[in-house]
């Protein structure tokens, strides 16, 4: 078997970074969107904190590339259409 360059024990070394990094967001993303939807069904008072935070990292993650824009509008509008849908099922409720 050759012996590796340098180069390439180092780029290995930025590869796993970098997925290690990106996984770490992913995961955050998704937890959150399940904190949202939750606080939507339990109509907790402190929904509109969660969802801007929520909002927030997306965006920060497609700035940064760890996502794709399409994605990112993509989880924003289900999540949006989620919240649209159940509020209007909880008014209904409460009339």
């Amino acid at each position: 078997m050759a012996k590796k360059k340098r180069s390439v024990l180092k780029r290995q070394r930025q590869e796993i970074k970098r997925r290690m990094r990106n996984k770490m967001i992913i995961s955050k993303i998704k937890t959150l969107i399940k904190k949202t939807k939750e606080a939507v069904l339990n109509n907790s008072p402190d929904f509109d904190k969660i969802l801007k935070e929520t909002i927030k990292e997306i965006d920060k993650a497609v700035a940064k590339g760890i996502i794709h824009k399409n994605n990112g509008a993509r989880k924003k509008s289900r999540l949006f259409e989620f919240i649209k849908k159940y509020k209007v099922q909880l008014e209904a409720e409460k009339k």
